[in-house]
């Protein structure tokens, strides 16, 4: 079984199926372009009640969970419950790829270093608004830097 529908999703579909001891591959969603190499459901990606409805009615081994969203909403830890192994991080793992706000400011190893920053990885600039004329300066600060520059 395959959580997703893009074509991250639809490559994995494609390597699974060279395996010949893989007999049907479900997509949860999928789409159009999948559907000769597997069983589109239709099912969000992010609906984990379904999902997990969907693997206790059929015969699933193994999930890849790869979109963001499932993986941050617990669909690992949902499907392994059910004992079902899964590809992909639990949610408490996948927290940070799915929140630039987690990666970049805590750490449970040391609270006062970011994830990104222990492991020296680059992240952009980036800020934390809470009111319209915060989230508006970015953009200002932007436009006043680059509006010299276009003829």
């Amino acid at each position: 079984m395959v959580i997703g529908g893009g074509g991250r999703e639809h490559a994995i579909i494609k390597k699974l199926k060279e395996n010949p001891q893989v007999e049907v591959i479900y997509a949860l969603p999928g789409n159009g372009g999948m559907a000769d190499e597997a069983i589109c459901t239709g099912i969000s990606a992010t609906d984990l009640d379904a999902i997990v409805a969907f693997a206790k009615g059929h015969p699933v081994d193994y999930a890849v969970v790869a979109p963001d969203d499932p993986l941050v909403l617990g669909c690992v830890d949902r499907l392994n419950e059910l004992g079902i192994p899964c590809f992909g991080p639990k949610a408490n793992a996948a927290i940070i790829e799915g929140s630039k706000v987690f990666s970049t400011t805590t750490s449970a190893i040391n609270p006062r270093l970011s994830v990104a920053k222990k492991v020296n990885a680059p992240v952009s600039t980036w800020g934390i608004s809470s009111t319209f004329s915060s989230i508006c300066m970015p953009f200002t600060d932007f436009w006043e830097m680059v509006a010299p520059h276009i003829p």
